[in-house]
């Protein structure tokens, strides 16, 4: 349910503006320009050396970019960077654009990694973004993805393949065990609505009023006044493109658990009893976040006793810090969840192909979460998410540009490491620059 699983896939490293441009731009006259493309090839050469661990952040990155990703957190991503491409070898191009910034490549043992990277010539010139777009891969094979898929750390499940041939996928391990998917959940919401207004039932622009009972964020909703009017599309788009946990809510109170029940039936879901009752976020966040005994009860119960612990728990009034404290370190009881197969998700796009508005995939493609270079090789890109500690899901419908329908799906699941998602979504890449 966090924020996480709403980042675009390929920013994979970072995107840090400077927190002073202006001061840097008053300066662009005091330094020549030869100078300042000297201090670019410095600088990009040292993030190679960066990327590999060979020298310390605080040597080359500002001030303001460590303030919002620190030291160990960057020696971090660098260190997912080179287990899945290999070490960082030389800066391949540097193309500047302005003064201080250029658009960068730069070589790894396995991938071609092209991005942004800027200097702040105020500062001695350090770096004050990097950002890395896309990463080609070189000598890549689906042997090799696999095998660092099945490394993760605890359960990773997959599919990428081809939505009309069900028996011969691309890649595939695990598509039929169930597994939390946090926020992509909310695709079997949109799917419910996007169905009653394909067969007459509701209109995208009806309007709904926002309640008293806000979830948590993610989101912008939880925030805004009592009564405010809105369409079901502006509830389903903030859904699934920001992934509005309140805007959630409001969609599940309107179109009702049971019709939500019902599409996971219909979509061809193997174990929709696992969604019973069919949680609200704002519940789940109360949930785990509430008393242990409460959470231990429902852990330990059936449906029934479930729906009564649900029954008037949303009005229970819970500081937003206690919610986000609970979120905040370990996996807490990852079997209070949503829960699909990635099979089960297969289906799920194949019968929003089938039955629902056309509507539902323009919201899927909203937020791609994939960079443009890559979106280029595709018709059509659909995308949602889902992660709390211990869960990731990433779930693309692709149509290619021969018009065939595709869904890439991973789930991860660890029941006692709050892992890093990067390594996951960077695998996704590399498969998507398969040749399929």
């Amino acid at each position: 349910m966090s924020k996480l699983c709403q980042r675009i896939l390929a920013t994979v490293l970072l995107s840090i503006a400077n927190s002073n441009p202006t001061a840097a731009q008053s300066l662009e006259h005091e330094v020549a320009p030869a100078e300042e493309q000297s201090g670019l090839q410095m600088r990009a050469e040292q993030v190679v050396a960066l990327v590999n661990g060979e020298v310390e952040p605080e040597e080359v990155l500002s001030e303001s970019f460590l303030a919002a990703i620190p030291a160990e957190r960057f020696k971090g991503i660098a260190r997912q960077l080179t287990t899945q491409f290999g070490a960082a070898v030389a800066v391949e191009s540097l193309d500047p654009s302005t003064g201080h910034r250029a658009v960068l490549a730069i070589r790894m043992e396995r991938a071609i990694a092209k991005g942004a990277i800027a200097i702040d010539p105020s500062i001695d010139q350090r770096v004050s973004e990097l950002l890395f777009h896309t990463f080609d891969p070189v000598d890549d094979s689906l042997a090799k993805i696999e095998a660092d898929l099945a490394a993760l750390p605890g359960k990773v499940t997959w599919r990428f393949g081809s939505i009309d041939d069900r028996l011969n996928a691309i890649t595939s391990s695990g598509a039929d065990e169930q597994m939390p998917i946090g926020s992509t959940f909310k695709l079997y919401v949109l799917a419910t609505l996007a169905c009653e207004v394909a067969t007459g039932k509701r209109s995208w622009s009806d309007q709904v009023a926002l309640g008293p009972n806000r979830s948590f964020p993610s989101g912008m909703l939880q925030d805004w006044p009592k009564d405010a009017p809105l369409t079901l599309h502006t509830l389903a788009s903030l859904m699934i493109s920001i992934s509005d946990n309140t805007a959630t809510d409001t969609l599940i109170d309107e179109l009702g658990r049971e019709a939500i029940m019902e599409t996971l039936i219909a979509s061809g879901h193997a174990r929709p009893e696992l969604n019973d009752p069919f949680l609200k976020t704002r519940e789940m966040f109360l949930l785990k976040a509430g008393p242990p005994g409460r959470l231990t009860t429902y852990q330990r119960n059936g449906p029934d006793v479930r729906h009564q612990i649900l029954n008037g728990i949303e009005n229970v009034a819970v500081p937003p810090r206690e919610v986000a404290a609970a979120f905040s370190g370990a996996p807490v009881a990852l079997d209070v969840e949503w829960f699909a197969s990635v099979q089960d998700l297969v289906n799920l796009l194949d019968y929003m192909r089938r039955t629902a508005d056309p509507q539902a995939l323009e919201i899927m493609a909203i937020n791609p979460s994939m960079p443009e270079e890559r979106r280029a090789d595709f018709h059509f890109v659909g995308y949602k998410g889902g992660s709390e500690p211990g869960v990731l899901n990433l779930t693309w419908m692709l149509e290619d540009k021969n018009g065939q329908d595709y869904a890439l799906i991973l789930s991860q699941r660890d029941d006692d490491v709050r892992f890093d998602p990067s390594a996951l979504e960077l695998i996704a890449q590399r498969l998507l620059s398969l040749e399929h």
